[in-house]
């Protein structure tokens, strides 16, 4: 049985910092949430200038998990539980924040002295209430561990295709898989019905069952009814897709926050300004 369409959410521009713009998809004002996945920002393509600085400061996060999909460029993570890592185009980070952690992110020392163009996709990932108070943990995939799946798509996480994601430190499962389709491409996806699945259009445009036009841009979120659907490339197309099973809680968000309470989120407000994430001197 077919998957329908029921929203295409635009990518809305969104100031992140005082400097930096994101476009954000999801949440939107049509949609909120597809439980476990909480926020979708595309960042870039931005030119980096040679000498620049430009990366956004220690911050912190609790309950979630923010995971990144560097499209183009080169960036650096650091946490302040030791974690260091480069991510060149195509690798992937999943960190799980739990109780609580401080991360910096931008482009690398390298592309600061040389100059370059940094594009980034990052998806908030949700976990049960059970699990928002364990323990940070975090997870590189190279581009290279991934397997490939419909022939185009590089799977991150999860199990789909008769393949397995490298990434395997969610929660609940979590299928998501990045790439680069050519035009005039037909991609046929079965997915589980009772799953959240979404589809991210960050290049070029596509046909969603042989009859809807959806353009770059744009967020296409599926019914849960249904168990499969097709994707026709009608430009080169780069896409993200993803498919969930449901946290059925409820989800209060706030600033770098994903909590099931208000309470809870103003607890971690407090919790970092008195300091209890720590520090993380970069």
């Amino acid at each position: 049985m077919k998957k329908d369409i029921t929203h295409i959410l635009a990518g809305r521009t969104k100031n992140i910092t005082a400097t930096q713009t994101v476009l954000q998809p999801l949440p939107h004002a049509d949609f909120r949430f597809a439980n476990p996945f909480i926020v979708l920002h595309h960042g870039g393509p931005d030119v980096i200038p040679q000498g620049s600085d430009s990366r956004i400061h220690p911050h912190p996060h609790r309950g979630f998990a923010p995971v990144t999909f560097q499209l183009q460029g080169q960036a650096h993570h650091k946490d302040n539980f030791g974690n260091d890592q480069l991510l060149n185009a195509g690798d992937a980070q999943w960190m799980f924040a739990g109780k609580g952690i401080l991360h910096s992110e931008g482009p690398s020392e390298q592309e600061h002295r040389n100059g370059g163009v940094e594009e980034i996709l990052q998806l908030w990932v949700n976990v049960p209430a059970a699990n928002k108070w364990d323990d940070p943990k975090y997870q590189f995939a190279h581009k290279a561990e991934m397997p490939i799946v419909l022939d185009h798509l590089r799977l991150v996480s999860g199990n789909f295709d008769g393949q397995t994601g490298p990434v395997t430190i969610s929660y609940t499962p979590v299928i998501s898989a990045v790439g680069e389709v050519p035009a005039d491409k037909t991609l046929k996806f079965n997915v589980t019905p009772a799953y959240w699945t979404l589809v991210y259009i960050a290049h070029g445009s596509v046909k969603v069952n042989d009859d809807k036009e959806v353009a770059e841009h744009h967020l296409i979120v599926f019914d849960k009814t249904g168990d499969e659907f097709t994707i026709t490339t009608t430009a080169d197309t780069q896409l993200l897709f993803l498919s969930a099973e449901v946290i059925d809680e409820p989800v209060a968000a706030k600033d770098n926050f994903v909590m099931t309470t208000m309470a809870d989120v103003d607890q971690a407000i407090e919790d970092y300004k008195n300091g209890l994430f720590g520090t993380l001197n970069y």
